[in-house]
């Protein structure tokens, strides 16, 4: 679990306090923290890994409510699908480019959204 929490949670905190006071000063910039979507439907086999997802989760989404008129933007970005190939058998699949203009929608024209689900 700690290593989860570390890796995902603690790793996307560390990246933003590198970042944010800039685009604070500069009134503009975009964060998406990404999970797979076990942060918002969990699952028992990966449970610590759905754990520390939610708990990034849950930190983006608060983030963008902090930011809010600021000009900076947090955002979570949760993929319901196997990036490429499928790990699991039956499992949906999509290819990068295909999941690419969430984020891109995300920065440009939906700066007001906290979150948005890759699924198919």
């Amino acid at each position: 679990m700690q290593h989860e929490m570390d890796f995902q949670l603690y790793g996307a905190i560390a990246a933003t306090q590198a970042v944010l006071p800039a685009m604070r000063k500069a009134g503009a910039g975009t964060l998406l923290c990404t999970t797979g979507a076990g942060s918002i439907d969990p699952v028992p086999q990966v449970g610590n890994v759905n754990a520390a997802a939610a708990a990034l989760r849950n930190w983006a989404i608060n983030l963008h409510k902090e930011l809010a008129g600021s000009g900076v933007q947090a955002a979570h970005v949760g993929i319901d699908v196997s990036i490429g190939m499928s790990v699991v058998p039956g499992f949906p699949t999509a290819q990068p480019e295909e999941i690419s203009p969430v984020y891109w929608e995300l920065h440009t024209a939906h700066r007001d959204k906290a979150e948005r689900v890759f699924s198919r």
